[in-house]
């Protein structure tokens, strides 16, 4: 076999697996970017009519000079509301799902370049970014249904999921960079982590916003907020090593999992993308849903019971 003669590494990068485990996180992938953007679209279709004063533009649209003609921008958005969907069931995915790809990223970019920059959205559109090149739609999709069987096992899908894992544990080992860069190796005694919560609720309490009930409980609390902060740069700085063994990598995402469920009870902020867990699935073998999957769409493709004919 071609995998087996393959130097150590290669192996690594390319493992054999199913294809259905790639085809379930695009879909899992998929079923969050079309909820996502929809819950979104209201506000990206907003900064059609900003300000120009306000127009900073950033990253791939750094060139840009003034905005852009908002019936361009609407329709970049609506375009790209609609490859969530096509990327989501796998349809004509070879060309439309790297164009999705582009006009998210492009969207996004432009979301950021009216004075506000995120990184919420970050890991999303790199997983996007991966599976818009890889085969994901092998099976589990509509390009599939006029092929018969399952594709077998094969390392052509295994890069993908190794790249999805990877850049997930690059993420969180540069936010741990940021922590120590910021507020040093005393971020551990969790004094910063303490007064930024203070310094959150606050501010949300003073405008009105929502806010965590806990957060005022657990102030007075220093030991939680050292063992909080010392059990998620510890987290984060570790990353890269739970690559090297498929269990551990398991347990690392969910102790992160477990971190960002932390920080929506403590500080009621939410990052979407991780708290769905949907981030952590390429360490898992996502393949168990397929079951599920082809049931729903069973469910789909039934057809209607006929009409009672008249005795």
């Amino acid at each position: 076999m071609i995998e087996s003669q393959a130097p150590k590494g290669v192996r690594w990068w390319f493992p054999a697996i199913p294809a259905e485990r790639l085809a379930m996180l695009r879909i899992l992938v998929g079923a969050y970017s079309v909820v996502y953007s929809a819950v979104r679209f209201p506000y990206w279709l907003g900064f059609a009519h900003h300000r120009p004063s306000q127009f900073a533009p950033v990253g791939v649209l750094s060139w840009l000079r003034v905005p852009l003609d908002p019936t361009l921008y609407q329709a970049a958005v609506a375009l790209t509301l609609v490859g969530s969907v096509c990327f989501f069931v796998g349809f004509a995915y070879r060309a439309i799902a790297p164009m999705y790809a582009v006009l998210l990223w492009f969207v996004l970019t432009y979301v950021n370049s009216w004075g506000g920059i995120l990184h919420s959205d970050n890991l999303w559109l790199l997983h996007v970014g991966i599976l818009s090149v890889a085969p994901a739609a092998d099976t589990l999709s509509i390009d599939a249904r006029k092929t018969n069987g399952t594709p077998a096992q094969h390392f052509k899908y295994g890069w993908a999921v190794q790249l999805m894992c990877w850049v997930c544990l690059c993420a969180y080992f540069l936010a741990g960079l940021a922590k120590v860069k910021n507020a040093g190796w005393g971020f551990v005694e969790g004094d910063s982590l303490r007064n930024f919560v203070a310094i959150d609720s606050v501010r949300k309490l003073e405008l009105g916003s929502l806010s965590s009930p806990l957060a005022p409980w657990l102030l007075p609390y220093s030991v939680g907020f050292q063992v909080l902060a010392s059990v998620s740069l510890f987290l984060e700085l570790v990353a890269p090593l739970v690559i090297l063994h498929r269990g551990v990598a398991r347990v690392w995402a969910l102790g992160m999992w477990g971190f960002h469920i932390g920080v929506l009870v403590i500080m009621a902020i939410l990052f979407p993308y991780p708290v769905s867990f949907i981030a952590f699935a390429p360490f898992f073998r996502a393949e168990r849903l397929a079951p599920w999957v082809r049931r729903v769409a069973g469910w789909f493709r039934r057809a209607p019971s006929p009409a009672p004919t008249a005795g």
